[in-house]
């Protein structure tokens, strides 16, 4: 096949000279053109051709325009060879096609996806159904190549083999041999002094391995990530005073069978310099004082460039709020080498005030674009207000439906006081299936999972199938809530569900509790992290008898039936300013929730509080907090109804202890819950050893604390339990993962335990 490509490229070639040595020597005399015909197209279309053409039939021939058809033809890329030839007044277009690609394929691919692999040739030209020619397969060996460089593997070997099929059709076959990566041996930094060399590559992503370098990759070379670690270096020097500080150069060495390398980074650091003032120069619209209060750096402290880069964004993002999206902020050093002292003059000049032409949105291949607007509190045609962009930005990141939301201010070209908005996200898959699990010796296996779809069919709309196996609760629910049911941002979600649920009771027993209901909920948004839901359900629950049932249930069933119809109202309250939804490491969620069953059988009070707060402690560690209140009490001379009790215990709750197992129990031993339930959590969170920074795999530590509680009782600290324990949390393909081992600290006789637990898709 590669003799055949060449003999094809030296007859294009001679093909093209002697047209030229034609049209000199036999030039042919103008004349009108009758008809055009067209002469070797096999899937190539006739109006590609004729479109090309500089002469259609009817016009006039001569030797120049004829040049220009034969330049045109091979300019398309299709052909390997195209002539003219004219017989009598009819033009005769000769071409050979160049063969398509019938099919790419990989052999010994494996440290790539296919996908990945031949999307990159896609973006270079190679694709099936697209021309092929011996320069797009030399291309492709050397993206091919530049792929396997960036994964350490610089021994892979590439051999590309072309088969010629029929109907002018070629297969592309690239065999590779990847061979063993490269790893990082070496990691060497010189010429620092303040700080230790073991300390300076602790910043480091790339290291020469560990025990968990087989998931991270963190000891092969990638330039992106060495770029990445020095920007850390440099970051750390700069934090620290060291105004000056600057690398001088990186060298990286390869051994000579590729499988070795070492990184020698040299350094001067420079003197540390301490900031003696600050002072403020330039137009601040007069509002002097409102921006001197945005100023972090503080005299008397060493320099740190975080800070100066974190006032010069306040100052600028300020100037954004009154709509100067063009301002420049400037901070300027003056130097005193002498004695190590640095003043800065932070100059601005807030420029023309702007206003936003377009919102455009880009990367959203499946949400609609209405899913993204909706979002955003920048409107087109109005004032730029860099405030109402962040807002925006952080809105639709907090939509959970993307992996990536970048927003960058563009000029208009002609126009100096409008700016285009260009959003630009990348999708992440929004469906996910949640799983649950936990072992004991009485319960054995239980099992959950849920199905969901946060962005069904691209629409922004909620959807959701709960369903839980477990020997002592059974549920099956579908959800669905289309969180623009206005335009202004009011939601609506319906809920449909059956739970048949057994406390409980080392006795065993046949019966249970069977609830089937369904309700409609509104959530109406008051500000931007605050909503309140308010909603109506109708539910029946019926007591089932069976053998051992709770003499409470009993009780209840003698008073007002074994079946209970009620009518419950629902008033809610969320604020949420955490963020991320997956991975918080700060900010604060809060919940407040009331029912209240003024109709029907049932007739009862209860209410519930969450909060949540993220602290990060730095870069790597972050402490979290969670704290439950529930409250219930029944109306009129009914009691709390036993089956709307809470339960303590379990994942979620306590850990340590089996799920639902806490609080008030029957007479026969079963654990009946009660209308009280306060619940404590706290975590320490920490990258995993060997993980780097890398945040979707984390270790944690946490003590829990918490109970149910009788309508009698008060919020008993004896009664309370405890746990402490350590868990790993890694945010898998089907959703956040979370194993713990956890320890009972205070328990009483009688409590179940159970110390391994783990789950899909739970934060605490």
């Amino acid at each position: 096949m590669k003799k055949l490509l060449k003999r094809a490229r030296v007859r294009t070639l001679a093909s093209v000279i002697a047209m030229a040595f034609a049209v000199q020597a036999w030039a042919i005399d103008p004349f009108n053109v009758r008809d055009i015909r067209i002469e070797g197209l096999q899937r190539v279309e006739p109006g590609t051709v004729f479109a090309s053409l500089p002469f259609r039939v009817g016009d006039q021939y001569n030797d120049e325009k004829g040049s220009a058809a034969i330049r045109a033809l091979f300019g398309l890329g299709l052909f390997t060879d195209a002539r003219l030839e004219v017989q009598g007044d009819v033009l005769v277009v000769i071409v050979e096609e160049r063969p398509t690609i019938s099919q790419v394929s990989f052999v010994g691919a494996r440290e790539f996806e296919r996908d990945v692999l031949t999307r990159a040739l896609r973006d270079i030209g190679l694709a099936e159904g697209r021309p092929f020619d011996r320069a797009l397969a030399d291309r492709a060996e050397q993206e091919l190549r530049r792929q396997y460089l960036g994964r350490s593997l610089y021994g892979a070997e590439i051999v590309t083999t072309i088969a010629p099929l029929e109907r002018n059709r070629v297969n592309v076959t690239f065999t590779i041999s990847e061979g063993e990566p490269a790893h990082i041996r070496d990691i060497r930094i010189v010429g620092n002094q303040a700080f230790t060399e073991g300390t300076l590559r602790g910043l480091f992503d790339l290291d020469t391995g560990g025990f968990m370098s087989w998931y991270t990759k963190s000891d092969r070379y990638s330039r992106v990530k060495l770029n990445a670690d020095l920007e850390a270096l440099r970051s750390y020097y700069l934090q620290r005073g060291f105004l000056e500080f600057r690398i001088d150069s990186t060298q990286v060495a390869i051994s000579p069978d590729k499988r070795d390398i070492g990184i020698t980074v040299n350094i001067t650091e420079g003197q540390r310099f301490v900031v003696t003032s600050v002072r403020l120069e330039g137009n601040y619209l007069g509002k002097d004082d409102e921006f001197k209060s945005l100023v972090t750096i503080r005299p008397g402290e060493a320099y740190n460039a975080d800070r100066v880069a974190e006032t010069t964004k306040a100052i600028a993002d300020n100037f954004g709020n009154f709509g100067y999206a063009f301002a420049q902020v400037e901070v300027r050093p003056d130097i005193d080498r002498e004695n190590s002292r640095v003043a800065l003059v932070i100059a601005s000049e807030p420029s023309r005030r702007a206003y936003v032409r377009r919102v455009n949105i880009s990367g959203n291949d499946r949400t609609r674009d209405e899913v993204v607007r909706r979002e955003f509190r920048q409107l087109e045609a109005s004032w730029y207000d860099g405030e109402r962009i962040r807002r925006s930005r952080d809105r639709v990141d907090r939509l959970g439906y993307f992996r990536d939301v970048n927003v960058e201010t563009a000029e208009v070209p002609g126009a100096p006081d409008q700016v285009d908005v260009n959003v630009r996200i990348t999708e992440k898959p929004t469906g996910s299936l949640q799983l649950s699990a936990g072992f004991s010796s009485a319960d054995k296996l239980s099992f959950g999972f849920t199905i969901r779809q946060e962005n069904a069919f691209g629409s922004g709309n909620y959807l959701s199938l709960d369903l839980n196996t477990s020997k002592y609760n059974k549920v099956i629910s579908v959800t669905t809530v289309d969180p623009y049911f206005t335009q202004d941002g009011v939601s609506r979600s319906f809920d449909v569900y059956y739970r048949r649920s057994r406390p409980y009771n080392e006795q065993g027993g046949d019966y249970s509790l069977a609830t089937m209901g369904g309700g409609v909920r509104f959530g109406v948004p008051f500000s931007e992290v605050d909503r309140v839901f308010f909603g109506l359900s109708a539910e029946r629950t019926r007591i089932e008898p069976g053998t051992n049932i709770p003499a409470a249930y009993l009780a209840y069933a003698d008073r007002f039936g074994y079946a209970s119809t009620a009518l419950p109202f629902t008033l809610g309250w969320t604020r949420d300013d955490r963020d991320s939804s997956l991975v918080p490491t700060s900010g604060r969620l809060q919940r407040l929730a009331g029912e209240a069953g003024v109709f029907g059988d049932a007739r009862y009070l209860r209410g519930s509080y969450q909060f949540q707060q993220y602290i990060p402690l730095s870069k790597q560690y972050t402490l979290a907090f969670n704290g439950e209140l529930g409250w219930g009490k029944g109306m009129g001379d009914r009691p709390f109804p036993v089956f709307k009790n809470y339960y303590a215990g379990g994942l979620g709750s306590v850990r340590g202890f089996q799920q639902g197992t806490l609080g008030p129990r029957d007479v026969t031993g079963a654990s009946i819950g009660g209308p009280k339930k306060v619940i404590l959590n706290s975590e320490f969170i920490t990258p995993f050893p060997g993980a780097g920074n890398d945040r979707t795999l984390r270790l944690f530590a946490f003590v829990d604390a918490g109970n149910a509680f009788t309508e009698q009782q008060g919020y008993e600290f004896g009664e309370i339990r405890a746990s402490v324990g350590a868990g790993l949390s890694w945010i898998s393909p089907v959703g956040p993962l979370r194993l713990v081992y956890a320890n009972p600290i205070r328990k009483m006789a009688g409590d179940r335990i159970q110390k391994l637990q783990f789950q899909i898709g739970t934060s605490f």
